[in-house]
């Protein structure tokens, strides 16, 4: 398990790397996980048997990171715009329903995937695009994944005590504090992309191991309550495309909010 887990990683975390250097091919690889990671959500939300609205949802939720992608004036900001037209349509569309039956239920299901997946993917698009960026997209991809590498290595071979049974019963405080570790020391590792001192290095690396966490067990609860074990099968060892970016939709927005504020890099 750990074998195909590690080698699901690696292969996707070059992937990832080769596409990070043209524009093009990044461009396209980020809409494909995009595209998947909607397709699953709105997958899990539809065996709970809620009637959503699944290919809208898909559409605004593609709307929203090509208007990041493609940087025009005029787009600037239309991310926002875009979810309160979801909303506004998702109202319309319920009202043209014959059954007003868990009409709240499909409305906030359907938009929260948008939110969720898209927006807050979109945020490693933002990051790209800082100053410096492509190092620094870089640097936050090595953190957050060798987090979710350490949490898991380390939880499987030494972990005794749980962490969270009832939302995912495998993960362990052993897990979490080798993930931290792990997070810790790849961020100094990654002083040639961010150029920070090792002490700050170390403080960033251990906030984004911990919203990575947070990322994860948030996927964890959400396939607890559809009653799933992985959101897909697609990667051998790491189930689907959102149990791959899980923590990435948590850390990419938060470090590039820290960024562009902190730093003034936006």
């Amino acid at each position: 398990m750990f074998k195909q887990r590690l080698i699901s990683t690696i292969i996707w975390a070059g992937v990832i790397f080769l596409t990070i250097k043209y524009q093009l091919v990044f461009a396209v690889c980020f809409l494909a996980l995009v595209i998947g990671g909607l397709y699953e959500f709105f997958g899990l939300i539809e065996k709970k048997g809620i009637p959503i609205y699944k290919y809208f949802g898909m559409i605004l939720g593609v709307a929203i990171p090509l208007s990041v992608l493609f940087r025009f004036e005029l787009t600037k900001g239309w991310e926002l715009l875009f979810i309160v037209l979801a909303l506004f349509t998702l109202f319309i569309l319920q009202l043209k329903r014959q059954d007003s039956s868990q009409a709240v239920a499909g409305i906030s299901t359907t938009l929260f995937g948008i939110i969720y997946v898209s927006w807050f993917f979109s945020f490693l698009v933002k990051v790209r695009y800082l100053p410096g960026g492509e190092g620094y997209l870089a640097a936050l991809i090595l953190i957050t994944k060798s987090s979710d590498i350490g949490a898991y290595l380390v939880g499987s071979r030494v972990g005794r005590h749980k962490l969270l049974p009832r939302i995912s019963p495998k993960k362990t405080v052993e897990g979490l504090v080798g993930g931290l570790l792990f997070g810790i020391l790849t961020a100094m590792l990654c002083r040639p992309f961010l150029g920070f001192s090792y002490l700050h290095l170390a403080v960033l690396g251990l906030a984004i191991a911990l919203i990575a966490e947070l990322g994860d067990l948030s996927e964890s609860l959400i396939k607890r309550d559809c009653q799933v074990k992985d959101s897909g099968l697609l990667f051998p060892g790491l189930g689907g495309i959102l149990d791959l970016i899980d923590s990435l939709l948590f850390t990419a927005p938060a470090f590039y909010f820290y960024m562009s504020n902190v730093f003034n890099k936006g």
